[in-house]
């Protein structure tokens, strides 16, 4: 067959299976056409490629362009199947004066005809060809070359047509296709429009994948579109902020697309804007802020203006959605604005090396507080009917973070609230998996699950600890969330949270927010033991904590990197078992006994004794465990001294054990092996209150005291109290 013949075969695309009219037409009638029919019959009849050209030819005469349905395509590909396409596609030699890529045009024309029904775009012969397509897109030639253009965008709909089945993402990212349609867009060449629109489609698919198969290249797309975005004066800039949310990585963001996103955010959001424009951009700089918190604005008064001009944005938008009843919430926008709202809040409270002056921040939290006036708002009229609904998730979220650093303000607002808060985080914590379902939600609103950065918790109550624990200071609030039930639900979900800390999970897995929310648990029952003793005593939820908190510290108190925890959990046990003294569970059993022996080597291991150059005489020292975390742990032990100090009188049995423990003879060696000017007298203070009570409460103790030069010490370190009780009889 000569040239013009295959030239005459690739108008067979044009006249009828060309992937550009391949969609569904018009049928002409019920019955099948006889000419048609006869001529596929030729078709399935051919014998070589000769005859397979001809009768395609003649399949075309047959039917006019734009007449090809579904059913019709279909006896097409019954009659050609996948061999002759798959050799068009690969072969290597074609006839005398005809360009080679001629063959393969007719063969994607043909596959992309097939790829029109959804069926046969999952064919395994189809997917297998997912490679071969992809070069196609990068290939060099003639770009006015009308077959290549038409090849090229067959090949687009064949991709396009996979990559609209359920597992059609996974195949063509798994064959490369990631990669080509970053370089075909890269290259501006024919169709890179076309490659743009279906990466697009693929990192709204299988984002996570993507970025796995083909980090170089979508960065160096990124890096393009940046660029493109900053450089933008045009209507094209507000396209772009649509489309970069979708190609910021799962990584680092490099910091030269960080500067060109944050100059063309700055240049867009300091122009009077209508909200079809303002608002993707504010979607935008919400992902940025997620992503890198406040590391994509640059220092100096431009960076500090530019985040004051986000926030006040973001506020604004979030009082005109929320505050005019009746008005239909944009929910993706507000809730892009209250992820920068929470920048400004993380920066209004950072002390060193914040964007923000003193007066830029008192003028923030004042707008601040204004917008969160239209959160409770809004959060007032919520039904039970929209309680699970991932927006009033979102709100409730970033309420949660201003609560954490600001209960003062709004007091009363907040005070009308706390019932719903209650009830709301009582009935996300009932269904916890909704909840982990909402939190996907809330993320997919306005910023993508991937995208690096501080992780979305799964549950409203882990939003809210920060607050209540310093709202339970506060006896309005306290006598209301104590009323509501908040305590009782605290405790269940202590209990579920250690569980999953406990032996038998895998502990390397879980995020940091689980055991830092179990440490801010233990702040708020702290709390709750100093200023509402009464309600330890009488609600049986905190004998079940304090049977936890005994079984469970023997063993953390041995794990590395877990002190802080071991620390809220030792002190905590030791002050509720003051309040819980005349419980069984706290006589003596072999549960209390492991629980005060694990408690004692916290409180004794913090200090040492260390050599200093020059000088004949050790100091008291931290400990090289406790000394990094000392600013954070050492209100806990003093406070776990003092509670153990109370505790030893009501309990009998617990001098002669920590006797055994020989605490009280390594605390007298400890403090006579070094210098008494080391010693800081509230450490003094410490260790006398313990020594006193152990004296007191045991003949045994004071033997011992006695044997150690406890006197002798007592006197160095004017300890009168210890002094006087080791020299009673």
């Amino acid at each position: 067959m000569s040239c013009c013949d295959l030239a005459a075969a690739g108008q067979l695309g044009k006249a009828g299976i060309m992937a550009s009219d391949c969609e569904p037409a018009l049928n002409q009638a019920e019955g099948r056409n006889p000419t048609l029919e006869r001529y596929l019959g030729a078709l399935r009849e051919a014998k070589n490629d000769s005859e397979q050209f001809a009768a395609l030819l003649l399949v075309t005469k047959a039917v006019k362009a734009g007449d090809i349905d579904a059913k019709t395509r279909r006896r097409i590909f019954d009659a050609v199947g996948f061999t002759f396409p798959n050799r068009l596609l690969t072969t290597k030699e074609a006839p005398d004066g005809c360009p080679d890529h001629v063959l393969r045009a007719l063969g994607v024309a043909l596959l992309a005809c097939f790829c029109s029904d959804p069926e046969l775009a999952t064919h395994p012969q189809v997917l297998n060809k997912i490679p071969i397509l992809s070069t196609f897109l990068t290939a060099r030639g003639d770009p006015d070359d009308a077959a290549r253009r038409s090849m090229i965008d067959d090949t687009y709909q064949c991709l396009t047509a996979v990559a609209g089945t359920p597992r059609g993402p996974r195949h063509l990212i798994a064959g490369g296709t990631v990669s080509a349609l970053c370089q075909a867009y890269l290259g501006h060449g024919y169709g890179f429009d076309q490659a743009l629109a279906l990466l697009v489609g693929l990192l709204a698919a299988a984002e996570t994948q993507c970025w796995k198969e083909a980090e170089p290249d979508l960065l160096a797309v990124l890096r393009g579109l940046s660029e493109d975005f900053q450089k933008a004066e045009d209507a094209s800039k507000f396209e772009l902020c649509q489309l970069l949310p979708l190609f910021l990585p799962p990584t680092t963001v490099p910091p030269e697309c960080l500067r060109d996103l944050q100059a063309g955010l700055a240049r867009i959001l300091g122009s009077k804007l209508s909200s079809w424009q303002r608002n993707p951009a504010l979607k935008l700089a919400a992902r940025l802020a997620h992503a890198c918190g406040s590391d994509w604005i640059p220092a100096g008064s431009s960076g500090s203006k530019f985040l004051a001009l986000l926030v006040n944005l973001a506020c604004v938008e979030v009082r005109l959605a929320l505050e005019e009843t009746g008005t239909e919430v944009k929910e993706d926008v507000v809730t892009a604005c209250y992820a920068l709202m929470e920048l400004g809040i993380q920066e209004c409270t950072r002390c060193e090396q914040s964007l923000l002056k003193e007066p830029q921040k008192v003028q923030l939290v004042s707008i601040m507080k204004e917008a969160i006036g239209a959160v409770i708002h809004y959060l007032q009229q919520v039904g039970p009917e929209k309680q699970k609904e991932p927006f009033v998730f979102a709100s409730v979220r970033i309420l949660g973070a201003w609560l954490a650093e600001e209960t003062s303000s709004l007091r009363k607002e907040v005070c009308q609230l706390l019932p719903f808060l209650v009830r709301y985080a009582k009935t996300l914590y009932e269904e916890a998996e909704e909840a982990n379902d909402l939190s996907q939600q809330v993320a997919n609103l306005a910023i993508s699950p991937t995208t690096p950065g501080p992780a979305w918790p799964g549950d409203a109550l882990r939003l809210l600890l920060p607050g209540w624990c310093h709202l339970t200071v506060e006896d309005g609030p306290r006598e209301i969330l104590i009323k509501e039930g908040a305590p009782s639900l605290l405790c269940k979900y202590f209990l579920q949270q250690w569980e999953l800390t406990s032996p038998g999970h895998d502990t390397s897995v879980l995020p940091d927010s689980v055991e830092i929310g179990l440490q801010t648990c233990c702040h708020i029952f702290l709390n709750l033991v100093v200023t509402a003793p009464g309600l330890i005593k009488r609600d049986a939820c905190f004998t079940s904590l304090m049977n936890t908190l005994m079984t469970s510290l023997p063993a953390l108190v041995q794990q590395q990197g877990r002190l802080l925890l071991a620390a809220n959990v030792a002190t905590l046990g030791l002050l509720m078992a003051r309040l819980l003294s005349t419980s069984p569970a706290l006589q003596g059993t072999p549960a209390s006994r492991g629980f005060f022996a694990a408690a004692i080597l916290f409180l004794s291991q913090s200090h040492v004794a260390r050599a200093t150059p020059g000088s004949d005489q050790a100091v008291l020292a931290l400990s090289p465990d406790y000394e990094g975390i000392w600013a954070d742990l050492q209100e806990l032990w003093f406070l776990g001294m003092q509670a153990f100090t109370g505790c030893v009188p009501l309990l009998p049995w617990l001098a002669p054990a920590a006797l055994r423990s020989r605490w009280p003879q390594e605390l007298l060696q400890l403090l006579g092996s070094v210098s008494p000017n080391s010693v800081k007298p509230e450490m003094v203070a410490a260790y006398q209150g313990v020594l006193v009570e152990l004296a007191r409460a045991n003949r045994l103790c004071r033997e011992a005291m006695r044997l150690q030069a406890g006197e002798e010490t007592a006197s160095h370190y004017r300890m009168a109290a210890l002094e006087q009780c080791l020299s009673e009889p």
